[in-house]
């Protein structure tokens, strides 16, 4: 298991964020996220893998003035 913006999510071998935001069926465009202490950008959600037991925090992109 692996706890996503702090709701259990199931976690599988080899999972990537780009498959987990398919699995939880998420068409937000995040521009990072966050796993354990190290953020992630957009470009790399295909390669990078969550490690079981991860803490994954979906980060939306703030804008104001």
């Amino acid at each position: 298991m692996i706890e996503v913006n702090g709701r259990q999510v199931a976690w599988h071998e080899g999972m990537t964020i780009s498959e987990l935001l398919g699995e939880i069926n998420d068409t937000h465009p995040y521009p990072v996220v966050r796993i354990g202490d190290r953020y992630v950008s957009q470009p790399n959600f295909d390669k990078t893998t969550i490690p079981d037991n991860s803490e994954v925090f979906l980060i939306s992109m703030i804008a104001g003035g």
